[in-house]
């Protein structure tokens, strides 16, 4: 597929991807991502580019800085495209997505919240998951190797053999052979033994500090539904498919419910670009820190490429790219 006969959907990275130092060859070389970062500190009222910058890597990963540092980066990669290289990323997206987090991020960037409003719901949400399970009683599980129905399967036997009012769902369906289960630790031990059991290659718990994606964050998707309010602050520029349906939405209370369903919901991130795919995307384009949604690219969307944008150089490779194609 040529980008000619091709689309391109720009897809924004998760928590993970975070590490000490990402977007900062960025900010010393552009003006305009040294104000995304200036502006979200000035939003949040502390300076978060400075744990960004220097860490320490503990203090980077608590959610509540996470989130919203991610979605920095990530935006402070679309201010540079549209600010230094003149790129509207609107004329060349046939979609935006992104993974749990960074579904604010792809809202953000298509205009449907600005900056600092999405750097203060981030850091209600990453407050809000944090904190609607104590420490330790929750955990999540990467399951490697089985599809999705066999996880299922897992997680249902896992519940209950767990004991009444156990929880153990699938909180992300990342790609064929790769799903992560949620849910109390208890639950998530078992489904850990049985994975293997029933023929895993692997199955890994994740060094998480909640159990996210699954029922146990309905106080979290309460926090948030008072956050956002009834609707998002304008429709999108650019159809945003959603993590809880794994479809384009484009009306700001569609949008809004989406949001707050995705708190306890699942992460459809496999359907999402399997659908993106079958409507004609053949470039999948990371905006942000790493390139983990890339390295899903070829097992969600065979034959599509993925590129991965975070440092000045691949900034300006896309740049190039983007103003010899069309979408």
């Amino acid at each position: 597929m040529s980008e000619q006969t091709a689309g391109i959907a720009f897809i924004f990275p998760g928590q993970g991807s975070q590490k000490v130092g990402m977007g900062m060859e960025l900010a010393q070389t552009f003006g305009s991502a040294r104000r995304v970062f200036e502006a979200v500190d000035d939003a949040l009222g502390r300076r978060l580019s400075a744990i960004i910058e220097d860490g320490p890597e503990e203090e980077l990963t608590l959610t509540e800085n996470a989130q919203p540092a991610l979605m920095a980066v990530s935006m402070a990669v679309v201010r540079v495209l549209e600010e230094d290289f003149g790129i509207d990323l609107a004329d060349h997206a046939a979609f935006m997505a992104g993974h749990s987090l960074g579904e604010y991020s792809a809202l953000c960037a298509a205009g449907a919240f600005s900056l600092d409003r999405t750097a203060k719901l981030l850091q209600t949400r990453g407050r809000a998951m944090q904190g609607a399970v104590p420490p330790g009683e929750g955990g999540m599980l990467a399951v490697l190797g089985m599809d999705l129905a066999e996880v299922e399967a897992v997680a249902a036997a896992a519940a209950a053999a767990a004991g009444e009012g156990a929880v153990c769902e699938v909180a992300n369906d990342n790609a064929p052979g790769q799903v992560v289960l949620s849910g109390h630790m208890p639950a998530i031990e078992r489904a850990e033994a049985l994975a293997k059991e029933k023929g895993a290659k692997r199955a890994v718990r994740l060094n998480v500090s909640a159990p996210f994606h699954c029922s146990l964050m309905t106080k979290a998707a309460e926090a948030m539904s008072w956050a956002l309010g009834e609707a998002s602050e304008s429709e999108p520029k650019v159809p945003v498919v959603a993590n809880v349906t794994a479809r384009p939405q484009t009306q700001p209370a569609e949008i809004v419910n989406n949001l707050v369903a995705q708190v306890t919901g699942r992460v459809r991130w496999r359907e999402s670009m399997a659908y993106m795919h079958g409507e004609g995307v053949g470039l999948f384009v990371e905006l942000g820190s790493g390139k983990v949604l890339t390295g899903l690219v070829r097992r969600n969307a065979p034959g599509a490429e993925g590129m991965a944008v975070e440092t000045p150089a691949q900034v300006e490779k896309l740049a190039e790219r983007l103003r010899g194609g069309s979408a």
